[in-house]
């Protein structure tokens, strides 16, 4: 079922020929009155009942708003033209918001592709862009948008891992962007039937589960520390042989692969080491210490 525009006349000029009514009913009950002839009277009654029937058929719509009409249990369309309308007072109205509204999901505790537990929650923002489908094709479409959209993240979260062993595969907390549309792509294609608009989806929480935290927040520093570590080690190396370069274009000393091989290592612990170093003075040789 596809919206379509409901019959509906600007609220104004009807009232004035609801007025123009009314006053016609009093001028021939009035006239009734003075001649005493029942039939002009009984007239000025049944254009005063058909005056009072006809106010039942005035409505507003207010900005981005939509009035879905039904006519004995009938679609007969919706009006979307703001202000004082009029239609059929036989016609039942049912107000369907038009306006872009957002909500936040609840935590939801899930397993990622890895099989880690995880806490995940989404904001949403969606509108209502047909209201035959809103109306007639689900039963409450607020509740249909939120549990259809949790059931989205559900699945949208399965798919990936949480944090990225592979470059090229996406993740949830290093790919926003992919998620974040995948997702939306997920709840709009749920919230079609409902005739529902998804706006944007987005990740508003995101966390190991708690009974995995410590232990994955601990696996992270490693990483890091891992990762601070090659990258300390790789400028030592690189300082290290600028350094011997340098000693041998400009005839600084001439080093022996002995030599060589304990200035390697005593810059290497210079470099790589946690704490600062204490200089030690060999008065000696290398040989004889």
């Amino acid at each position: 079922m596809n919206e379509q525009q409901g019959f509906s006349t600007a609220g104004i000029p009807t009232v004035a020929v609801v007025i123009l009514l009314a006053l016609l009913g009093l001028a021939c009950e009035g006239y009734a009155l003075l001649t005493q002839h029942m039939l002009i009277g009984a007239l000025g009654v049944a254009i005063h009942v058909v005056t009072v029937f006809m106010t039942k058929g005035f409505f507003q719509v207010a900005p981005n708003e939509g009035q879905v009409l039904q006519l004995f249990g009938k679609y007969h369309g919706t009006v979307r033209e703001e202000g004082l309308r009029w239609t059929n007072p036989f016609c039942t109205r049912r107000r369907v918001s038009l306006r872009v509204r957002n909500f936040e999901s609840s935590k939801l505790k899930v397993n990622d592709s890895d099989g880690n537990p995880i806490e995940i929650a989404a904001v949403v923002v969606w509108q209502v862009v047909d209201t035959a489908e809103a109306v007639f094709c689900v039963d409450d479409y607020e509740n249909f948008a939120t549990i259809q959209s949790e059931s989205a993240l559900r699945q949208m979260a399965q798919n990936y891992p949480y944090d990225a062993h592979d470059d090229g595969k996406p993740a949830l907390r290093s790919h926003g962007e992919v998620i974040n549309n995948h997702l939306r792509d997920e709840i709009q294609a749920r919230l079609d039937k409902a005739g529902v608009r998804v706006i944007e989806a987005r990740i508003s929480h995101l966390a190991y589960a708690q009974e995995i935290a410590q232990a994955m927040l601990q696996r992270q520093q490693a990483n890091a520390i891992v990762a601070a570590r090659e990258r300390i080690v790789e400028g030592a190396v690189g300082m290290v042989a600028m350094a011997l370069d340098r000693l041998k274009s400009q005839g600084v000393v001439e080093l022996d692969e002995e030599r060589r091989a304990a200035m390697v290592s005593n810059l290497l612990v210079v470099l790589c080491g946690d704490r600062a170093t204490q200089p030690v003075v060999n008065t000696g040789t290398l040989y004889g210490g």
